[in-house]
């Protein structure tokens, strides 16, 4: 046996048990991983409000504190409003049910002949097998969605405390980052920071710009219709429909569609049909002239983005997707160097026989120039070969 061997299949051996350890690490430490990732994320966006405060004078950990605590108020007041609306609507949708499965019932045995009575129904309904099955299912899952509301809280207050430490010690992570590294990485990573903060700050500001837009006009076809809760209803519509990517804007159009069709089922197609033609005309209008001058994504990359990120990430990839695809296509941007294109390559170029016009052939060639003297002809090398 080699000397070598011995050796060989220990180190083998080691790098593999290596391998498998890191691995279990990291499927163990995932969620706290994406927790950072949403964290920084969440530190970049806040960034220029927070610089911007501390550029006056105020403390940085005094002026991060001071924008959570906005955004905190701000985020319980809308779930405060949304549930008082809802509790009120779903009330009144329980206690409007009889009437409505009457009216239902009264339709179908008109249009089909039949004879069916809401009270038997109601009562096949309650004495049926797969309604006691749900009910024990859901009576056993108690346990199982009290610890996901226990895990969400505990998630949504890592990610707070991660983000208001990066926000609040940016500069000293910056100094941190960049001690480690030599000079002339040290510029390409603050310029690689500053294109993040810029493009992710854009992209907030582009959305709560077309969210303003959004509310502001599904509020007036709300008043207008004489729908319940106008107000919070707008602001459902255009958080919704520009924070949530993809489905977003079903799940905004959906709850106005719902209520208004206990005023009225008509209200309920009127209000679809807005939602439908105010989604195109945000896509084809107004997000391409405001966010032009943030993140400048084209649609289907936008949209590839979104599904790559979904794919990876779950919704915590599908929000951070643009961002971080903005940010990497400016990066590119700044140091993939560019070329003029040729003649064949650009399509808006003359095609040759528009370019000249052709020209007669004379009778007689005209007879070559006499060639002067001169001196010969020094043979110099090429710039890139000195």
């Amino acid at each position: 046996m080699p000397r070598w061997l011995p050796r060989a299949v220990v180190l083998v051996l080691a790098l593999f048990a290596c391998y498998q350890l890191a691995g279990w690490a990291f499927h163990q430490l995932i969620g706290l991983l994406v927790n950072v990732l949403i964290a920084f994320f969440l530190a970049l966006a806040i960034e220029p409000a927070v610089a911007r405060m501390a550029a006056r004078g105020m403390r940085r950990g005094l002026a991060t504190f001071l924008v959570f605590l906005g955004v905190v108020v701000a985020a319980a007041g809308f779930v405060v409003l949304l549930g008082s609306m809802l509790a009120g609507q779903i009330v009144a949708m329980v206690e409007g049910f009889p009437r409505y499965l009457d009216s239902v019932i009264n339709a179908i045995n008109a249009t089909f002949h039949t004879e069916l009575s809401r009270l038997e129904i109601q009562d096949s309904l309650l004495h049926s097998a797969w309604l006691q099955k749900y009910v024990q299912n859901s009576a056993s899952g108690v346990l199982d969605v009290s610890a996901t509301v226990l895990g969400g809280l505990f998630r949504l207050l890592t990610v707070g405390l991660f983000s208001f430490y990066f926000a609040a010690d940016g500069p000293r992570l910056r100094r941190a980052l960049c001690s480690v590294l030599p000079p002339a990485k040290q510029s390409e990573v603050l310029r690689a920071w500053e294109i993040a903060v810029a493009k992710t700050g854009g992209y907030l500001y582009s959305r709560g710009l077309m969210a303003l837009v959004s509310g502001i006009a599904h509020y007036v076809v709300f008043a207008v219709l004489d729908v319940p809760y106008a107000p919070a209803l707008a602001v459902w519509v255009g958080l919704v429909s520009q924070f949530i990517p993809t489905i977003g804007t079903y799940l905004a159009g959906a709850l106005p569609t719902l209520i208004a069709f206990t005023v009225d089922p008509w209200y309920a197609l009127y209000v679809l049909g807005f939602v439908v033609v105010y989604q195109q005309f945000e896509n084809y209008v107004l997000q391409p002239k405001l966010t032009s001058r943030t993140v400048d994504i084209h649609p289907a990359v936008a949209f590839g983005s979104v599904i790559a990120g979904t794919a990876l990430l779950g919704a915590v990839g599908a929000l951070i997707a643009i961002p971080a695809v903005a940010t990497l296509q400016a990066f590119l941007g700044a140091y993939v160097k560019r070329y003029e294109l040729t003649e064949g390559a650009d399509d808006t170029a003359p095609p040759p026989s528009a370019a000249a016009p052709p020209t007669r052939p004379s009778a007689s060639p005209a007879p070559p120039a006499p060639r002067s003297p001169s001196r010969p002809r020094r043979r110099g090398r090429l710039p890139g070969l000195r």
